[in-house]
């Protein structure tokens, strides 16, 4: 797959789906509001009200661009998705233990198989490949040492450390008759309705279930694992958990599939490795060309609103069907573009060079880290909210919701200034923290070189430590 795009013209502020979803973007004066630690006061002494009023551009700087909001996004779904700001921030803040003896962020790598039950490994590989396509030619699943790196660096001076615990996934057993060694068997029969999640001291039942939609042979409940996490797993200096699983999850009934869930005031979260799996990403309908930062070509962008529109109308904000205006652009204005010297601009070149790279050769090398670079994104951001924070409405930003794989792409690795800062305060943190904290990033995504995120990132980091000097 060979990049097409130019990328010419990238769009800084939200596309003109927004404002037939009903999302209002916010305005410089209500962006400073959300810095505020009060809510009483902004910067230059101005009364917080009469900041907001401020109707200044808010995403010219080619830095922090606005969410995107095209159809079928997180907050296309919910426009009114109230923000956290600081102060809201500071006030949560309290009720999660920041205790000094509490400080290590620890990462739990995908729990082994036991062997008498090698067929729940055989849940980890897509319905669409075969064991011997996934042999030969699939990607390795991430290193968990390597995401671990990562979150070192992103959540930079806190400890991050690998759970020493080591978790295995085995029979439960529940007196019924155990299945075959392999399960590649039709029959339902065959397939345990429970699984056990053990340490050396403890085992606790995992509800499955087979995909609804046949995308993987079975799915492990979500909230069984994070009740494992929080009741057995959780060491007694650790600031937060995340476990990672190489198994497809499922929240509720209702649900097709879940990557990750943190539940931030017990301090655990859980990510999936398996929906990130590059093989799937034509199945999945997941944009290479135009993943972040390329996800703001404005080409690009108006495409995606315009295939929207041709499958029959948008709704506007109330339920009411409408046909878009043909010609005009609702929401975005066109005048606001990146600089072709800003952090913007400089990682979007860098995607191009990266993904041009790839896509001539193909290795299982650059298939394993474009799949890492993908996990590490998720990791953070559910990281994130055990550091309390909330999905970001603000700015194109990590701590963003995501209702699909197809937005999960299209979203940034970097935190916005409004959750930047919370990291910050969280952390004991200043400026020159957050010069570090860039740093450490940087050479982290440099050490993983020919990876179009994390190169990307690179130049992105590049043109920010330029800006901030």
């Amino acid at each position: 797959m060979s990049s097409s795009c130019a990328h010419n013209s990238l769009l800084l502020e939200p596309s003109r789906h927004a404002a037939i979803a009903g999302y209002e973007r916010p305005t410089a004066g209500q962006l400073a509001d959300a810095m505020a630690t009060k809510a009483s006061t902004s910067r230059g002494g101005k009364n917080a009200s009469q900041v907001s009023k401020d109707t200044t551009p808010a995403y010219s700087s080619g830095t922090f661009p606005a969410p995107l909001v095209l159809p079928k996004d997180d907050l296309a779904w919910d426009p009114e998705c109230p923000g956290q700001d600081m102060a809201e921030w500071l006030g949560e803040r309290k009720k999660i233990s920041a205790k000094a003896k509490r400080r290590v962020v620890y990462v739990a790598a995908p729990p082994s198989v036991s062997a008498d039950a090698p067929f729940i490994n055989d849940w980890t590989t897509p319905c669409s490949m075969k064991e011997s396509e996934h042999s030969a030619s699939g990607a390795s699943a991430p290193n968990t040492q390597d995401a671990v790196e990562y979150l070192e660096a992103f959540y930079h001076g806190v400890p991050v450390q690998m759970l020493p615990t080591p978790l295995t996934f085995a029979l439960w057993d529940d007196g019924g008759p155990r299945p075959a060694k392999r399960a590649r068997t039709k029959a339902k029969s065959s397939q345990p309705k429970y699984i056990s999640l053990q340490t050396s001291t403890s085992a606790t039942r995992i509800r499955t279930r087979v995909d609804p939609n046949g995308t993987f042979p079975k799915q492990l409940c979500l909230d069984d694992i994070l009740d494992c996490a929080i009741g057995d797993l959780l060491p007694s200096d650790a600031y937060a958990l995340l476990l990672l699983t190489d198994h497809d999850l499922y929240e509720g009934e209702e649900d097709d599939f879940c990557c990750g869930r943190a539940y931030g005031g017990s301090r655990v979260a859980v990510v999936s490795t398996a929906r990130y799996r590059p093989e799937m990403d034509r199945e999945s309908k997941v944009e290479r060309e135009h993943a972040w930062p390329a996800s703001h070509c404005k080409e690009y962008v108006e495409g995606v609103c315009c295939a929207h529109e041709e499958e029959g109308g948008v709704k506007q904000k109330g339920g009411k069907r409408r046909k878009a205006a043909e010609g005009k652009s609702e929401g975005a204005d066109p005048s606001h573009s990146a600089a072709l010297d800003s952090p913007l601009a400089l990682a979007v070149r860098a995607h191009v060079g990266s993904l041009s790279s790839i896509s001539t050769s193909i290795s299982t090398r650059s298939l394993s880290e474009l799949w890492l670079s993908r996990v590490c994104r998720t990791a953070a951001h559910e990281l994130g909210h055990c550091f309390g924070m909330d999905h970001c409405v603000y700015y194109a930003c990590s701590m963003q919701g995501t209702a699909s794989l197809v937005e999960d792409a299209r979203q940034p690795p970097y935190l916005c200034p409004v959750d930047l800062a919370k990291l910050m305060a969280a952390v004991g943190g200043d400026g020159e923290t957050i010069k570090a904290r860039y740093r450490a990033l940087k050479e982290y995504c440099t050490g993983h070189e020919g990876t179009p995120l994390f190169d990307s990132y690179a130049a992105w980091i590049r043109g920010r430590l330029e800006d901030i000097g």
